[in-house]
């Protein structure tokens, strides 16, 4: 959809050519019956660069696209009823881009928040001071974890205040739903206790985005078709308690220099599994982490997280992060794939499958 919309702006837009050259008698334009002035010609051919500038920032997946195309299109639609005779037609491309854009300034609009925090954060944390994680800082953690940490290569590493995780993947509600395909990006800032979440996903061929917000304890899940039409909100105590879970997980799955913090209880230890528990804001969840021999965390299960049922409804179920495909990734050994997995008392439902594609770690 997103090439075919391209397509159109550019041909809509190579299409008012037509009027720069009529106006300046280089070629015969038969389409265009009417006279056009030099100085309609040079608004034909402003037209022309708004259209091509609005493809170029959309092809470039600037959010700010909107911006020259909505201009373009009050441009062309004057310019068309300054020729409605000719140019009448020319009309149906302006509507089609116009609601487009429309979306697009949804978008824009919707994600502002995402990254007005983001940007925050990362001011918060840029003058925090460095210092590398070292074998004295872990001497303390139990041995699945020291050598799981010194397996991706967390050692002798800066510790971690931020990291910013991208990745792509498809979700789906229930077994009956179609999987819909999503890219998102993350941020997650360590003493601020925050973690932000913003998705774009294809719902129907339609696009869907979503921000999901952890601060300190309290989160919200503000879903959004063409990021204007609230089609799910979701806030309250068993949110925040869920988005421990998912706070604590990352710090597990994607920056294991993490699992230094003191806010981490390590409670048993068997063979390659450890128990832990981490208490943020006065609340606690604990979770189980499963390592292999080599090393790598294969999986993190905690019964703390909620699944959110029809009408906004909750209920607390185990909740799994299934790990396998471990990769290089700017200098650290991580994880490649990832599902999402609840488990009803009828079975399992995987609900989430991500592919790692960026990470970051202490973003300026």
């Amino acid at each position: 959809m997103k090439t075919i919309l391209i397509i159109l702006i550019v041909l809509h837009g190579l299409i008012h050519l037509l009027g720069f050259t009529k106006a300046f008698n280089l070629a015969a334009v038969e389409q265009l019956t009417l006279p056009i002035s030099k100085t309609g010609g040079v608004l034909w051919l402003f037209a022309t660069l708004l259209f091509l500038a609005a493809a170029l920032t959309f092809f470039l997946d600037k959010n700010i696209w909107w911006v020259p195309a909505v201009l373009a299109v009050v441009l062309s639609q004057y310019l068309i009823f300054s020729s409605w005779q000719d140019a009448k037609f020319g009309t149906i491309a302006n509507a089609l881009i116009l609601l487009a854009a429309i979306v697009g300034y949804g978008t824009w609009h919707f994600s502002g928040k995402y990254e007005k925090d983001a940007r925050a954060g990362i001011i918060q944390t840029a003058a925090m001071p460095e210092s590398l994680l070292t074998e004295a800082d872990i001497r303390a953690l139990p041995e699945p974890v020291k050598k799981y940490m010194r397996y991706t290569g967390a050692l002798n590493q800066p510790k971690v205040n931020n990291f910013k995780v991208v990745f792509e993947g498809r979700i789906r509600k229930n077994e009956q739903s179609e999987w819909m395909p999503f890219t998102s990006e993350q941020y997650n800032f360590l003493d601020a206790s925050t973690r932000l979440f913003f998705m774009k996903a294809t719902m129907k061929g339609l696009p869907v985005a979503g921000y999901h917000c952890f601060k300190n304890g309290d989160a919200f899940m503000d879903i959004r078709l063409f990021s204007l039409f609230r089609v799910q909100y979701q806030t309250g105590k068993e949110m925040g308690i869920a988005e421990t879970v998912t706070f604590f997980n990352d710090m597990c799955c994607m920056a294991s220099a993490t699992l230094i913090d003191k806010r981490i209880q390590w409670l048993e230890v068997d063979g390659n599994k450890v128990k832990a528990a981490f208490t943020n804001n006065n609340i606690t969840i604990t979770a189980d982490l499963y390592f292999n021999d080599t090393g790598e965390l294969v999986n993190f299960i905690s019964n703390d997280r909620y699944a959110t049922g029809d009408n906004n409804t909750v209920q607390q179920l185990p909740w799994a992060t299934p790990l396998k495909d471990y990769k290089e990734l700017n200098g650290r050994r991580l994880t490649g794939y990832a599902e999402t997995i609840y488990t009803y008392p009828e079975g399992d439902l995987c609900y989430g499958q991500f592919r790692l594609t960026d990470v970051e770690y202490n973003c300026k």
